[in-house]
Protein backbone atom coordinates (compact mmCIF):
# COMPACT_ATOMS: atom_id res chain seq x y z
CA UNK A 1 0.00 0.00 0.00
CA UNK A 2 1.22 3.23 -0.92
CA UNK A 3 0.58 6.55 0.97
CA UNK A 4 -1.14 9.23 -1.26
CA UNK A 5 1.60 12.19 -1.22
CA UNK A 6 -0.01 15.78 0.31
CA UNK A 7 -1.14 17.78 -2.53
CA UNK A 8 1.04 20.88 -3.00
CA UNK A 9 -1.88 23.14 -2.58
CA UNK A 10 -2.53 21.32 0.91
CA UNK A 11 -2.97 24.48 3.49
CA UNK A 12 -5.24 26.40 1.24
CA UNK A 13 -7.17 22.69 0.52
CA UNK A 14 -7.14 22.51 4.26
CA UNK A 15 -8.63 26.24 4.90
CA UNK A 16 -11.31 26.22 2.24
CA UNK A 17 -12.01 22.77 3.77
CA UNK A 18 -12.49 24.58 7.41
CA UNK A 19 -14.43 27.03 5.84
CA UNK A 20 -17.22 24.51 4.45
CA UNK A 21 -17.64 23.88 8.75
CA UNK A 22 -18.62 20.18 7.24
CA UNK A 23 -16.62 18.22 9.09
CA UNK A 24 -18.52 16.46 12.07
CA UNK A 25 -21.89 17.63 10.49
CA UNK A 26 -25.31 14.99 10.77
CA UNK A 27 -26.89 13.90 7.58
CA UNK A 28 -28.27 16.26 5.54
CA UNK A 29 -30.29 15.21 2.04
CA UNK A 30 -28.84 16.73 0.13
CA UNK A 31 -25.73 14.31 0.42
CA UNK A 32 -28.20 11.43 1.28
CA UNK A 33 -29.42 11.79 -2.28
CA UNK A 34 -25.88 12.42 -3.89
CA UNK A 35 -25.47 8.83 -2.81
CA UNK A 36 -28.50 7.17 -3.07
CA UNK A 37 -28.63 8.50 -6.97
CA UNK A 38 -25.25 6.83 -7.54
CA UNK A 39 -25.97 3.69 -6.14
CA UNK A 40 -29.29 3.50 -8.50
CA UNK A 41 -27.04 5.19 -11.23
CA UNK A 42 -23.76 2.95 -10.81
CA UNK A 43 -25.15 -0.07 -9.12
CA UNK A 44 -21.72 0.02 -6.80
CA UNK A 45 -22.80 -1.16 -3.43
CA UNK A 46 -20.85 1.22 -1.64
CA UNK A 47 -20.97 4.96 -2.36
CA UNK A 48 -19.74 8.11 0.12
CA UNK A 49 -19.58 11.93 -0.24
CA UNK A 50 -16.13 12.21 1.80
CA UNK A 51 -14.13 15.19 3.34
CA UNK A 52 -9.92 14.57 3.63
CA UNK A 53 -8.69 16.53 6.62
CA UNK A 54 -5.09 16.65 8.16
CA UNK A 55 -5.25 13.13 9.42
CA UNK A 56 -8.52 11.41 8.13
CA UNK A 57 -11.11 10.70 6.01
CA UNK A 58 -14.50 11.37 7.10
CA UNK A 59 -18.05 10.22 5.49
CA UNK A 60 -20.54 12.74 5.45
CA UNK A 61 -22.82 10.43 3.54
CA UNK A 62 -22.08 6.70 3.07
CA UNK A 63 -24.18 3.38 1.47
CA UNK A 64 -22.41 -0.42 1.84
CA UNK A 65 -19.60 1.71 4.51
CA UNK A 66 -20.23 0.37 8.29
CA UNK A 67 -17.65 3.04 9.19
CA UNK A 68 -18.09 7.00 9.85
CA UNK A 69 -14.35 7.32 8.27
CA UNK A 70 -10.81 6.22 8.56
CA UNK A 71 -7.23 7.37 8.40
CA UNK A 72 -6.11 9.29 5.68
CA UNK A 73 -2.62 7.32 4.56
CA UNK A 74 -4.44 4.51 3.73
CA UNK A 75 -7.84 6.28 2.11
CA UNK A 76 -8.11 6.22 -1.65
CA UNK A 77 -9.92 8.76 -2.08
CA UNK A 78 -6.99 10.90 -0.58
CA UNK A 79 -5.17 9.89 -4.09
CA UNK A 80 -8.46 11.20 -5.45
CA UNK A 81 -7.54 14.75 -4.53
CA UNK A 82 -4.43 14.60 -6.32
CA UNK A 83 -5.70 15.75 -9.45
CA UNK A 84 -9.23 16.93 -10.81
CA UNK A 85 -9.52 13.36 -13.27
CA UNK A 86 -11.35 11.24 -11.39
CA UNK A 87 -9.21 8.18 -10.32
CA UNK A 88 -10.59 4.67 -11.74
CA UNK A 89 -8.76 1.55 -9.61
CA UNK A 90 -10.05 -1.30 -12.02
CA UNK A 91 -8.75 -4.07 -9.61
CA UNK A 92 -7.15 -2.93 -5.85
CA UNK A 93 -5.73 -6.42 -5.29
CA UNK A 94 -3.40 -5.73 -8.12
CA UNK A 95 -2.62 -2.23 -7.88
CA UNK A 96 0.63 -1.30 -5.85
CA UNK A 97 -1.38 1.74 -3.98
CA UNK A 98 -4.13 0.46 -2.88
CA UNK A 99 -3.46 -4.00 -3.10
CA UNK A 100 -2.15 -3.80 0.85
CA UNK A 101 -4.92 -1.54 2.09
CA UNK A 102 -7.27 -3.24 5.08
CA UNK A 103 -10.31 -2.39 3.13
CA UNK A 104 -8.78 -4.57 0.27
CA UNK A 105 -7.60 -7.15 2.43
CA UNK A 106 -10.47 -7.37 5.02
CA UNK A 107 -14.14 -6.29 5.19
CA UNK A 108 -15.78 -4.43 2.44
CA UNK A 109 -13.33 -6.32 0.01
CA UNK A 110 -13.10 -3.51 -2.06
CA UNK A 111 -11.63 -4.51 -5.44
CA UNK A 112 -13.24 -1.50 -7.54
CA UNK A 113 -12.72 1.86 -6.87
CA UNK A 114 -14.04 4.95 -8.98
CA UNK A 115 -13.77 8.93 -7.54
CA UNK A 116 -14.36 11.80 -8.62
CA UNK A 117 -12.87 15.00 -6.59
CA UNK A 118 -15.17 17.60 -4.93
CA UNK A 119 -13.76 20.84 -6.80
CA UNK A 120 -14.90 24.16 -5.29
CA UNK A 121 -15.11 27.56 -6.70
CA UNK A 122 -11.42 28.43 -5.31
CA UNK A 123 -10.20 25.48 -6.90
CA UNK A 124 -9.73 23.16 -4.06
CA UNK A 125 -10.60 19.63 -3.71
CA UNK A 126 -11.94 18.99 -0.16
CA UNK A 127 -13.07 15.64 -0.77
CA UNK A 128 -14.76 13.13 -2.95
CA UNK A 129 -17.93 11.13 -4.42
CA UNK A 130 -16.58 7.98 -4.86
CA UNK A 131 -17.61 4.76 -5.59
CA UNK A 132 -16.66 0.98 -5.05
CA UNK A 133 -17.21 -2.60 -5.06
CA UNK A 134 -15.89 -6.41 -4.16
CA UNK A 135 -15.80 -7.23 -7.69
CA UNK A 136 -13.34 -6.09 -10.35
Amino acid sequence: MQTARIPQDEAARLDALQRLAILDTGEEDFFEDIVDTARQLIGAPIVLVTFIDESRQWFKARRGMPVAGGPRDSAFCAHTILSDAPLLVEDARDDARFSGNPVVTADPGIASYLGVPLRLACGARPGTICVGDASP
